[in-house]
C-alpha cells in the first residue's frame, strides 16, 4: 500500500473516531461529570464494570485529555484511588497518551484549519509564534513541567507544527509523568488514610499551580517575544 492510500485511510479513520467521541460526549458528558464530582462515586462506578473498569477509567482520561471538561486532576486522583499507585499510574498514563495521539494526529492530519481559527483570537497569539519557534521542544517540556500552564491546547498545536511524533510524545511523557503520578499518589494515600504524605504532595503541587498561575503571564510574554526574536 503507497503512502497516499495510507494518509487517506488514516484521515478517515480518524474521522470516524473524532465523529464518535464527540457525539459519545454530547450524549452522555452530563452524567460523566456528575460521576466525577464524587471520588467514592467514581470509584463505585469504575468497578462496578468488573474487567472492563481500567478500560473504562482509561477511557475517562482519553476523554478529558481530548475534549471532555472533566477535571484531569480528579481523573489522576481517582487513578491511585481505586488502583494504587503502581496501576494507577499505568492506566492514568496510558489514557493521556492515548489521548494525547488522538489530538496530536486529529490537528496533523484535519483539525489544521480548526485550531488555526480557534488560534486567531488575541489570547492564543503566543502559541502561534511559538510554532514556528526554533526552541519549540524547549519550550514544549518547560509549559508540560510547570503547573497551572495550559497545557492540553498545546497537544494539538503541537499537532499542526513539523516536530516529530516519537519526540513530541517523549516530552510531553517527560514533562507530565511527575505530576500524574503525584496526582496519583495523592489518591492511594486518601484511600490508604495516609493524610500526612497526602498533605506534603498537595501542597508542593498547590504551591506549583499557584506559582504558574501567577507567572503564566510573564512566562507567556517570554515565549511570544522569544518567538519574535528568534524569526528576526
Amino acid at each position: 500500500m503507497d503512502k497516499s492510500k495510507k494518509l487517506l485511510i488514516s484521515k478517515i479513520l480518524l474521522t470516524l473516531l473524532g465523529t464518535i467521541i464527540v457525539i459519545l460526549v454530547l450524549k452522555y458528558l452530563p452524567n460523566l461529570l456528575q460521576l466525577t464530582v464524587s471520588i467514592d462515586k467514581f470509584r463505585n462506578y469504575i468497578l462496578s464494570m468488573g474487567k472492563l473498569g481500567p478500560t473504562v477509567f482509561i477511557l475517562f482520561q482519553i476523554l478529558q485529555t481530548v475534549i471532555a471538561p472533566i477535571p484531569g486532576e480528579v481523573i489522576q486522583i481517582a487513578g491511585g484511588y481505586i488502583y494504587g499507585d503502581l496501576l494507577g499510574s499505568i492506566y492514568t498514563i496510558a489514557g493521556m497518551l492515548l489521548g494525547a495521539i488522538i489530538a496530536f494526529y486529529f490537528a496533523r492530519f484535519l483539525g489544521g484549519s480548526f485550531i488555526g481559527n480557534l488560534m486567531k483570537k488575541k489570547k492564543f497569539q503566543w502559541m502561534i509564534d511559538m510554532m514556528d519557534n526554533k526552541k519549540i521542544s524547549v519550550i514544549l517540556l518547560f509549559f508540560f513541567l510547570v503547573p497551572g500552564l495550559p497545557k492540553d491546547l498545546l497537544i494539538y498545536v503541537a499537532g499542526l507544527t513539523l516536530i516529530k511524533p516519537l519526540r513530541f510524545f517523549g516530552i510531553l511523557l517527560v514533562g507530565r509523568l511527575p505530576w500524574l503520578v503525584a496526582s496519583v499518589s495523592v489518591g492511594s494515600n486518601i484511600y490508604q488514610k495516609d493524610y500526612t504524605s497526602t498533605i506534603i504532595i498537595s501542597v508542593i503541587a498547590v504551591l506549583g499551580f499557584i506559582l504558574g498561575l501567577i507567572y503564566k503571564d510573564k512566562i507567556i510574554n517570554k515565549f511570544y517575544k522569544l518567538g519574535k526574536s528568534t524569526d528576526e
